[in-house]
């Protein structure tokens, strides 16, 4: 077992493709890539809040 070669990729496209038709296929693969993407930055630790409070803390001390 590793990884599926071109043609195994090719069959699992084609699958999928009847299952969830032409037009729907974007949307599920922007969905996928923005939860790999939430995921990746959940493990790094990088976070909305956490951002925000480093510029706050960047603009206070500017401030002094």
């Amino acid at each position: 077992m590793g990884i599926p070669g071109p043609t195994e990729l090719i069959i699992i496209l084609v699958i999928l493709l009847l299952i969830f038709g032409g037009s729907k296929l974007p949307g599920l693969a922007k969905g996928l890539g923005q939860g790999i993407k939430e995921f990746k930055n959940a493990l790094g630790g990088k976070d909305e809040k956490d951002k925000e409070k480093k510029e706050i803390s960047e603009s206070d001390s500017e401030k002094s």
